[in-house]
């Protein structure tokens, strides 16, 4: 047996965590200069909902967020917790290209390790990605927990399914990319006043870079759907993810059209994560799901053909055919 633990930037709402048994670590944010705890346990979709409008209507009016990283020493009191409990370990963790908080896990999981004399394992997977990335991944450890895998294959199978798994946004307003450092201010201001939404995606190695440039939001939302059902593979042996701040209605629109489109085995439609989510600010919506490759298929094709065959074999061997055929709306 072994445990499951994400940071709250995998976006993994409360409910589900109960479900599956994952252990969420919650980042903070200082609310004018006022420390906040991202991730609150217990709250239903609903009251996330609603949690979320508060905060993504506060950075709307000017409220001063700023963010903060999970610690070494939280993560060493987490992994503790574990195996004294008899547990191994995998923790799922953001991307090391956007923060360094998988840096302080790796560390903490090194530590912790040192100063053991029994044979319990930690295992850390970068998802080179954020939010749902991360989440649904940590859903699918949970289902090769529940079939007795154990957790080095778990964690091998997770890592094959991360270099498959995409994470696409637009935003509603660029000076939240302005203000860390996506783009210039003057790139905000131009794109603003002509109305340019820009898509951008997770690369290959964890960086958030810019993939294409959009005339109007419900162009942007069109192609974001677009590249969903033109890029995922197996679609119904998938779970599909949404992460918006402060946009559910657009963010039910989406569904809809994917679901129009393509057969897909469930959806997590969830507010976006307050630490992460106030870096690209109010009106975001990121869409997440296992495709050709890592880079909307423009990987070389026999690239993208052997990372395919390896994420249908990891697929194949998380789901049973009962879970298959319960298609619908986890979120």
């Amino acid at each position: 047996m072994f445990r499951i633990i994400v940071d709250s930037g995998a976006n993994l709402p409360a409910q589900l965590a109960a479900k599956y048994q994952i252990e969420v670590l919650s980042f903070v944010n200082y609310i004018d200069g006022v420390m906040q705890i991202c991730y609150e346990p217990g709250l239903s979709p609903n009251q996330e909902r609603i949690r979320g409008k508060d905060f993504y209507d506060r950075i709307r009016g000017g409220m001063t967020v700023k963010t903060g990283l999970i610690s070494t020493g939280e993560f060493m009191e987490a992994f503790e917790r574990a195996l004294d409990a008899g547990e191994d370990v995998l923790y799922i963790g953001i991307s090391s290209g956007i923060s360094g908080t998988f840096n302080s896990a790796c560390i903490a999981a090194r530590d912790v390790l040192e100063d053991r004399e029994d044979d319990r394992v930690i295992r850390t997977v970068d998802t080179k990605n954020a939010s749902l990335a991360a989440g649904i991944l940590a859903v699918y450890a949970a289902e090769m927990r529940e079939k007795n895998i154990s957790v080095n294959e778990t964690a091998d199978a997770i890592e094959d399914l991360a270099a498959g798994m995409n994470g696409i946004f637009t935003v509603g307003d660029l000076k939240y990319l302005c203000k860390t450092g996506r783009i210039s201010k003057t790139s905000a201001l131009i794109g603003n006043t002509l109305s340019i939404k820009p898509i951008l995606r997770g690369d290959s190695e964890g960086h958030i870079v810019a993939f294409k440039k959009c005339h109007g939001r419900k162009a942007a939302i069109n192609d974001l759907i677009d590249l969903v059902c033109n890029n995922v593979i197996d679609p119904e042996n998938q779970i599909l993810g949404i992460a918006h701040a402060d946009a559910y209605d657009e963010s039910l629109y989406i569904m809809d059209r994917i679901t129009e489109r393509v057969k897909v085995r469930g959806f997590i439609n969830t507010t976006y994560d307050m630490c992460t989510g106030s870096h690209v600010g109010p009106d975001t919506i990121a869409l997440f799901f296992i495709g050709k490759d890592r880079e909307l298929n423009s990987a070389p094709e026999g690239i993208a053909r052997s990372i395919q065959n390896r994420i249908r074999g990891r697929l194949d061997r998380i789901l049973t055919p009962e879970r298959v055929a319960a298609k619908g709306r986890l979120q």
